[in-house]
């Protein structure tokens, strides 16, 4: 019975990290300032592409993701979708490498003009920075 229970536990756990470890979380700019994510770990940022910020050089494309409190600069490889532009919403995933640049590996732009990402726009009003007239759009 004890043996059977240890057996149990470890299968427990090595399910539960495995489970850990498939989980992306998201995060924006002003939650990474408040808690440093380690570098290599995969998680979606989200945000506003900032005004001025994009940078297009062929399939390079460097940008800052934004909550109107803090940025984070964004380095992507790859086709954008036709809806990314500055000053829209966007959700990126991918990692912070050790200079603090996020190595995006999608990224994902709003739908349409009456829609943007859930995380952002929660996101945005803890930051205090969401705008009223936007809310009722939603």
């Amino acid at each position: 019975v004890v043996a059977g229970m240890a057996v149990l536990g470890l299968a427990a756990t090595l399910v539960l990290m495995s489970f850990e470890d498939s989980l992306v979380f998201f995060h924006s700019p002003s939650d990474l300032a408040e808690k440093p994510m380690p570098a290599g770990r995969t998680f979606r940022l989200g945000g506003l592409v900032e005004e001025g910020s994009v940078v297009k050089d062929g399939v390079d494309i460097r940008f800052r993701v934004t909550d109107l409190a803090e940025t984070v600069p964004v380095h992507f490889r790859g086709l954008v979708p036709d809806l990314f532009r500055e000053g829209q919403g966007v959700v990126t995933e991918g990692q912070l490498n050790e200079e603090g640049i996020f190595i995006a590996s999608n990224v994902l732009a709003k739908h349409d003009e009456n829609y943007m990402p859930p995380e952002v726009s929660e996101s945005l009003k803890k930051a205090g920075h969401w705008e009223p007239e936007e809310d009722d759009k939603k």
